[in-house]
């Protein structure tokens, strides 16, 4: 093993980064103190970033997907110069603090994606890669390689055990990203023991057999070996995995056991110290090892900067028609309005992944950014991007075509969208966005714009049966902070809840779509009640009753509606809520307006009746479904379940002459 005991340049990382988790109490030194060199090698010879520009747009990417590791990014972002001081890191883990206990994007200047949910980061690398591929052939021009950089990932083990892994790894390898290069912390120990008490197969040969370039370094010392592995993977037409052998806390008197793997090294820090002959007090760091950081990492990354600025001015003289795309797509300078729909909707009934369909493809036609694919389901889901499949002889190409990979494919979506320049989207059933949510709650808590549309929404299913009859799902979805959930009821409030997604760029949206047609209710000013979340859609004079429905249950309640005030001679409202967590964010007094408290309050919707008692009181009630599904015709399933007007008027009616 080579010796780096005295290389205090690299050695800086690993006591900066154990020193934070001793002050902390809390963390995991062992991978910063094995995998230090890697990330020592990568930064000052190798990635393209510039601390004092951390948003530059051709930047290299890092990800640590092991983001348990993250006292070794931040680290390496404060020696390099990003905006984290040394007290930032003596803050580590503490409430407020630019240094979380796992990466989080947006809140510590350097860090790419928020990771720590294990697997993720590198399906999120991946969606980076594919972003860069992407962008590089729909803008670069001979001599002017204005996208041109690489994704770089550091993942362990336990990345490599969760499913998503291998959806992300097949991904990558089926369309050739070459420009990602992943580095594996092999060091045999997890958190529960030796890694060979949970996994056994050769990671070199699981690569290989995905169409992956690999590289095996046998000492994670030997930075020139490591460095050569750099090289040998930019050099590569397919992506790169480097698996190197390395000590999980190496230097710890507990190395190379999982004891060091994610306990603070404590008392042991005296002896760690003494083993790579660091003298320092606590948290010092020597001005060479400053000046050796800015010379290797932030001036080296100004000077690629420079000279790509100077590539952009020429490249907007040249070619000024695809640099102000490029400038809208970075900007997301979306040229979008509500007449490009008005003369869309449809004369008949239709189902509302229909109108989906139909809305994505004008999106299409006027966001050139706009990106994404199916899971295997394009056909059914309706969602499919435009200018034909993506691949290596169509690198222009938006559709992504993503298999049966709900996850990865929801997770690759993230790293399209923390790369910008494209908006990305994901279609699938709804009831596999069970599969999705882990992606789905990080793309909330990054304050991501990406679209999931989800097809086939409630028991209307039918044939399927109760594998494919979502229930729960909305539930879910409408629990995750910062996540807008729509279900739209016809063609117009389908393009309204688009349009009111594309307007919010800090935050992800779903679409919850039917399979069966719905009528086209009359209705006006569509796109400012849905940004309101609900609304009235019928209204009547001294009303006793409140109907409050969703998706293709509105029609349903204003037909109900009809038959009481028929039957009844009372008035009833009705409210079509296509956006819960919008409606909750309107004023109070809009809130008292939409839904009345003097009136009896009823919910309908072919979901659970989870969430819904807070606009109800307890007088109200709910018609929903709180018990899985049945495999036969969906008008027979919607039946069996009450979902109709005579089953819930008579319902209502009962409960009103109590």
């Amino acid at each position: 093993m080579v010796d780096n005991k005295s290389n205090k340049f690299l050695n800086s990382l690993r006591i900066l980064g154990v020193e934070a988790v001793n002050k902390a109490n809390s963390g995991h030194p062992g991978i910063i103190l094995g995998a230090a060199p890697m990330v020592y090698e990568l930064y000052t010879k190798h990635i393209n970033i510039n601390p004092k520009d951390s948003k530059w747009f051709n930047r290299d990417r890092f990800v640590l997907s092991a983001g348990h590791g993250s006292g070794l990014l931040y680290s390496i972002l404060h020696l390099s110069g990003h905006k984290l001081s040394i007290e930032d890191l003596k803050q580590f883990r503490q409430l407020h603090s630019l240094t979380p206990g796992h990466p989080e994007f947006g809140m510590t200047d350097g860090v790419e994606v928020t990771t720590g949910p294990l697997g993720q980061g590198l399906a999120a690398a991946v969606g980076m890669a594919v972003a860069e591929k992407h962008l590089a052939g729909k803008f670069n021009k001979p001599k002017f390689e204005i996208i041109d950089h690489f994704t770089y990932v550091l993942l362990g083990d336990g990345d490599l055990q969760e499913g998503i892994s291998q959806e992300a790894i097949s991904f990558a390898g089926n369309y050739q990203l070459n420009k990602l290069i992943v580095f594996h912390d092999s060091n045999d120990i997890q958190l529960d023991g030796p890694v060979n008490v949970a996994q056994s197969e050769n990671m070199i040969e699981r690569f290989k057999s995905a169409n992956w370039e690999t590289i095996l370094v046998t000492d994670g010392e030997d930075l020139n070996a490591i460095s050569k592995a750099i090289e040998k993977a930019k050099k590569s037409s397919k992506p790169t995995y480097i698996e190197v052998k390395t000590i999980i806390g190496l230097g710890a008197t507990k190395q190379g056991t999982s004891s060091v793997h994610g306990e603070p090294v404590k008392d042991d820090l005296v002896n760690v110290k003494k083993y790579y002959n660091w003298t320092n007090e606590s948290f010092q760091i020597d001005k060479e090892v400053y000046d050796h950081y800015q010379e290797k990492v932030a001036q080296r990354g100004a000077k690629v900067q420079e000279q790509w600025d100077k590539l952009l001015k020429d490249y907007e003289k040249a070619f000024p028609t695809e640099f102000k795309e490029f400038k809208n797509a970075i900007s997301k300078n979306y040229q979008i309005k509500e007449s490009d729909f008005e003369s869309m909707v449809p004369g008949k009934a239709q189902a509302t992944r229909v109108s989906s369909g139909q809305v994505l493809d004008k999106i299409s036609q006027l966001i050139p950014s706009f990106i994404g694919g199916s899971a295997d389901l394009t056909a059914s889901t309706k969602a499919k991007g435009a200018d034909g499949n993506f691949n290596n002889k169509n690198l222009v190409g938006r559709n992504l075509m993503y298999g049966v990979r709900e996850f990865g494919m929801t997770a690759i979506n993230n790293g399209i969208a923390a790369h910008g320049g494209l908006l990305p989207f994901a279609g699938g059933f709804f009831v596999f966005s069970d599969y999705m949510k882990p992606a789905i709650r990080l793309a909330a808590l990054m304050n991501l714009q990406s679209f999931y549309v989800f097809t086939h929404d409630s028991v209307a299913v039918g044939e399927d049966g109760p594998t494919h009859e979502p229930v729960e799902q909305l539930a879910m979805l409408r629990s995750i902070p910062g996540l807008n959930v729509f279900r739209p009821a016809d063609f117009k409030e389908t393009y309204a809840a688009y349009m009111t997604a594309l307007e919010d760029k800090n935050h992800p949206s779903a679409f919850i779509l039917t399979r069966q047609d719905l009528e086209e209710i009359q209705n006006e000013k569509v796109l400012e009640n849905v940004k309101k979340g609900a609304y009235l859609i019928r209204e009547s004079k001294n009303a006793k009753v409140t109907l409050i429905a969703t998706g293709s249950e509105v029609n349903l309640a204003i037909k109900v509606r009809d038959e009481i005030e028929k039957t009844q001679k009372i008035g009833v409202n009705v409210v079509s809520m296509p956006s819960m967590n919008l409606f909750d964010q309107q004023p109070k007094d809009y809130k008292d307006k939409i839904i009345n408290k003097n009136t009896q309050r009823f919910s309908i919707e072919m979901g659970t009746t989870f969430g819904w008692g807070k606009y109800l009181g307890d007088s109200g009630y709910s018609f929903g479904i709180d018990e899985f599904g049945h495999s036969a015709p969906g008008d027979l399933v919607i039946k069996e379940f009450g979902f109709t007007v005579e089953k819930i008027s008579k319902e209502i009616i009962k409960k009103l002459n109590k």
